[in-house]
């Protein structure tokens, strides 16, 4: 395999030319590649492309390459919003749950007793508390509500401290309490058991920081994948080998995560924002179907009916 060396702007675009992609304002093109970087420009290059080859179809061009590049960052920005939500609304609930039965102290609620005691889990326990005690004596100092507590009162309740600790501990330690605690958070969301709110949460870090790092989101696929739901049902969604096409590891999967733990306005809302970057995107594409892209995000024709269900 060949080196890959430093090419300058006229050369990474004279690449994309050699392969079929039209450039119809060149200097425009040259500072969008200088502003937002060739290699990550060329990673929306796939819809773009003859079935098995590296050549891009009759008419695509940079400004349609560029279309759906900006389409995802919409996207990413809406589906990052909504995620925080969730991190939030599912961080107040693990905390009121777990303060109201063991205590508001650190020495209360780190307590090894409150977790599952099985033993295969005991040392991923005591790892985690080392884990939520460091993020909270590094991360303590950097929030004002955190640093009060500290300072004034010598402890942070966990409803405070939740506010540093990542939403993978955060999953982490949900993955290790008794099964009772389990059950009674995942009880405060419509239609969710607490294996699947687990499943959920674990998803939900991954995509988080996909987010917060601006990777590719529109196609990104997950190794785990989530279980039947009666949204699959309710849209119809087809089936190879009885597994839906759509829905389990997809960014469909994501919508249909953020439907069950959403509110209904919050979800209604957040869908009527994609709608709108759709629309805009379709508006850009001509060389390609905006349902060439929607396929790509396991979205079903039917998608937008997802709204309605309650």
């Amino acid at each position: 395999m060949s080196a890959k060396v430093f090419k300058t702007i006229d050369e990474q675009l004279d690449i994309l030319k050699s392969k079929g992609l039209i450039i119809n304002d060149y200097d425009k093109a040259k500072d969008i590649v200088l502003r937002e970087n060739y290699f990550f420009l060329n990673g929306y290059r796939s819809p773009f492309l003859i079935s098995g080859s590296k050549r891009f179809v009759d008419g695509a061009t940079f400004e349609e390459l560029y279309s759906l590049f900006t389409f995802d960052r919409f996207f990413r920005n809406i589906i990052f919003k909504n995620v925080l939500i969730v991190e939030n609304n599912y961080k107040s609930l693990f905390s009121y749950v777990l303060s109201r039965k063991y205590g508001y102290k650190e020495k209360d609620y780190l307590n090894p007793d409150n977790f599952d005691r099985s033993r295969e889990k005991t040392r991923q326990i005591n790892d985690l508390i080392r884990k939520v005690k460091r993020q909270i004596r590094i991360n303590g100092y950097q929030h004002t509500a955190t640093s009060h507590y500290i300072n004034n009162y010598g402890y942070i309740p966990l409803w405070v401290g939740v506010k540093v600790l990542s939403f993978g501990i955060m999953g982490e330690l949900f993955s290790v309490l008794k099964r009772e605690d389990q059950e009674e958070i995942a009880s405060y969301y419509v239609n969710v058991d607490a294996n699947q709110l687990g499943n959920y949460l674990s998803i939900l870090s991954n995509y988080r920081n996909l987010c917060a790092h601006e990777d590719i989101l529109y196609n990104h696929e997950t190794q785990k994948g989530i279980e039947d739901t009666s949204v699959h049902s309710i849209l119809n969604i087809p089936k190879v080998d009885d597994e839906y096409i759509y829905g389990k590891h997809d960014i469909f999967a994501l919508i249909i995560i953020l439907k069950h733990l959403l509110t209904y306005t919050d979800f209604k809302m957040m869908m009527n924002e994609i709608d709108y970057e759709i629309d805009w995107l379709s508006s850009k594409l001509n060389s390609i179907d905006v349902k060439k892209v929607l396929y790509r995000m396991g979205f079903p024709d039917n998608y937008k009916e997802i709204s309605y269900i309650e």
